[in-house]
């Protein structure tokens, strides 16, 4: 029985393996990585938001075929995943990020904007999983890559170097971005996935905070692989993300309200679609995950834009 505990080289190595369809998707479309964002769009007819979410969904299905088990997920009531996926959209919208676009982007493009919200979602996310899942316990811990680590980071690399083939061989048009908005998408879930924060039980454990006896730091493992060198590609790149102002009373709001959907299961954007595509490569929990993600649109489309 493997002891309780952390995923260090797993999710160290998923962070890296994060910050490079980050950077793919900056330099070669010029967008930022943010999948609420991704959802909203997809929700409203954009093509190339919608090839993002398929991409995540597709990574998702390809984990479901190598691993071939069913992805975790809490026994929760629906009510709940109605309320938490509510709350996640409502956020995200009105803060303009969740985890993805505030803390690995904005916090490796050093604003202030996402430094203030992600503070923000980080508070309410823990008041909230201490509340409600106090009784958490430890989940086992590996130190190793995992029996398909391997494969993770095989796959996500082969589908950067197919966005980049796509880029060059194409040429800067439409069809090109597609292909990159896709083939990012999907790398970045097999590194999600590697990282092991797709298991909702990790992040709540994280959230419960060291002063919990189900304190899992792998968040911050993956953090360490993803931000610095996210960090390093964006200044090195030549493509700037454009600054949204000042710090404003919308935006820590909507990141409150996003923790507070994120406590309450612990899933947000990302890990929901990955799941989602896991779930439909294996045929089970699909009901859940679906419940949520709808929620999710319906409660980013009850914010104005």
């Amino acid at each position: 029985m493997p002891e309780p505990g952390p995923t260090p080289l797993q999710s160290f190595l998923g962070g890296i393996g994060l910050a490079l369809p980050v950077q793919a998707l900056l330099s070669l479309n010029s967008k930022t990585f943010g999948i609420s964002g991704f959802i909203n769009g997809a929700a409203r007819g954009n093509l190339e938001d919608t090839l993002s979410v398929l991409g995540l969904i597709s990574g998702g299905f390809a984990v479901g075929v190598i691993e071939g088990m069913k992805p975790m997920i809490r026994d929760s009531t629906p009510l709940r995943l109605i309320l938490s996926g509510v709350l996640v959209g409502v956020g995200a919208k009105l803060g303009n990020g969740c985890t993805s676009g505030h803390m690995i982007c904005g916090l490796s493009y050093f604003s202030i904007r996402s430094m203030a919200a992600t503070a923000t979602f980080f508070v309410t996310a823990s008041l909230t999983t201490h509340l409600l899942h106090g009784t958490l316990v430890a989940v086992p811990g590996d130190s190793s890559l995992g029996a398909h680590g391997g494969a993770f980071l095989a796959s996500g690399f082969a589908a950067l170097t197919l966005a980049f083939v796509a880029s060059r061989a194409i040429g800067v048009n439409v069809r090109a971005r597609q292909a990159v908005a896709l083939c990012s998408g999907f790398a970045f879930a097999l590194a999600l996935r590697l990282s092991n924060l797709t298991d909702q039980r990790r992040i709540l454990a994280f959230l419960l905070t060291p002063v919990h006896t189900a304190f899992d730091p792998s968040l911050v493992y993956l953090a360490t692989g993803v931000i610095p060198l996210a960090s390093v590609l964006y200044r090195v790149g030549s493509v700037r993300v454009q600054r949204k102002g000042k710090v404003d009373a919308r935006l820590l709001a909507g990141a409150a309200v996003f923790g507070v959907g994120w406590g309450i299961e612990g899933i947000c954007p990302g890990p929901g679609l990955v799941n989602f595509g896991w779930a439909l490569a294996t045929g089970a929990n699909i009901t859940p995950l679906a419940t949520w993600l709808v929620a999710v649109i319906i409660g980013g489309l009850l914010v104005p834009s």
